[in-house]
């Protein structure tokens, strides 16, 4: 593991870099959910329904990346213009800045990111309440998230594997192998990755689930300078130990011009897939053009010719297939990877802990998480060293 002061020295050095554009609002189509639980992470919800919603309609949960907002992400993924189009529900988990100032999920502190505690928990209680309030199907619950959005998916689905039919991890990194700022910082790099035993460990150790576990979607640009693409092979990794799968995969294939691969089981199901998109940087893939076309292209979303959201969707079986072209790919801007300093300035502690009240502990029934233990005198010297490095205010 680096020192403290050497990951600090080096994420002042990215921040003194290129700077960092947020993505733009852009269309604002989602609601607020309102009172959903206790929220012992303190993060906001957002949904969307669509006028015309079926009975037992699917549910799928939607995390952001750093710097950005859920209606930003909703705009530039399409998540919202597909729901219209094949009848789903939509859940927007949104990070506030009193815990991450730069809107970053805390996917590498330990207290958010466990059953029954911190940011993880709210997550689970909105589900839970929507899933009430609007009558949705339990068995077609998904989850999916960007970047730092990515990360806290691969907690959710850890945590909770119960509760998800499928995951889909974009630009993300495996869950349990960071649990402080060095660490998540060393991860993104793909330094100090564990072996494919203790990744599958610390998923089986991360609930008392024994099974059946989430259908995986990995997605990760070639070219990703922010989050290394190692991290996608240790998220398929991961996966692998806990569905008992090979390390050949099934099947390989070119969708839309990008490689596919896909793990299946002995019955022929797919259980893991891996879109490897070629000379992609860090984001979203997106198709704006034809009949696929979904979202708007802005920093983090990028039109390369293949909408993730919507193969997404198809993985999960709640989308038409996607219609197939004969396009020309197109490689990401060079500037997009501008934005890499965001992703690193995410690593400014968040909150201490939120004590928790349950005020609506009967709608959710989960049980309350338990206020994290922290040391302050080792958070006061981080505290004091990232304000140094101008990297928290």
């Amino acid at each position: 593991m680096r020192k403290i002061s050497d990951t600090i020295t080096r994420l002042a050095a990215l921040r003194a870099g290129q700077g960092f554009q947020s993505n733009g609002q852009g269309r604002d189509r989602l609601s607020d959910l309102g009172d959903f639980g206790s929220n012992p992470g303190a993060l906001g919800a957002r949904i969307y329904v669509p006028d015309d919603l079926p009975d037992a309609a699917p549910l799928v949960v939607v995390l952001h990346g750093c710097t950005q907002t859920a209606a930003g992400y909703d705009d530039g993924s399409g998540w919202s213009q597909l729901a219209d189009q094949e009848g789903f529900a939509l859940l927007f988990p949104e990070q506030q800045r009193a815990n991450n100032p730069n809107l970053c999920f805390n996917w590498f502190v330990p207290s958010d990111t466990k059953r029954n505690g911190g940011e993880a928990l709210s997550i689970r209680q909105m589900i839970e309440a929507v899933v009430v309030e609007y009558g949705l199907d339990r068995k077609r619950i998904f989850i999916t998230g960007l970047s730092a959005g990515g990360a806290m998916t691969s907690a959710m689905l850890a945590c909770y594997p119960e509760v998800f039919a499928g995951g889909a991890i974009i630009a993300g990194l495996p869950y349990g192998i960071a649990k402080t700022i060095p660490e998540a910082f060393d991860r993104m790099r793909g330094h100090g990755m564990p072996s494919q035993r203790q990744l599958g460990k610390a998923l089986r150790d991360a609930s008392p689930h024994k099974g059946p576990w989430p259908s995986i979607s990995v997605w990760h640009g070639s070219t990703d300078q922010t989050v290394a693409s190692s991290n996608a092979d240790a998220i398929i990794a991961q996966w692998r130990a806990i569905h008992g799968l090979n390390a050949r995969s099934t099947r390989s294939e070119k969708v839309d011009g990008h490689s596919r691969n896909v793990w299946c089981n002995a019955k022929g199901q797919e259980l893991i897939e891996e879109h490897r998109i070629a000379g992609m940087g860090h984001g979203t893939p997106l198709e704006r053009a034809g009949d696929a076309a979904l979202g708007a292209g802005g920093p983090y979303m990028l039109d390369v010719g293949i909408s993730s959201t919507r193969h997404i969707a198809r993985f999960w079986g709640i989308a038409k297939p996607c219609v197939k072209r004969d396009a020309k790919i197109k490689p990401a801007k060079a500037n997009n990877e501008a934005l890499a300093p965001g992703f690193a300035r995410a690593f400014s502690i968040p909150k201490a802990g939120v004590p928790n009240v349950p005020h609506s502990a009967k709608r959710a029934n989960i049980p309350p998480s338990q206020k994290p233990n922290s040391a302050a005198e080792i958070r006061k010297v981080i505290e004091d060293a990232l304000r140094s490095a101008g990297l928290m205010h």
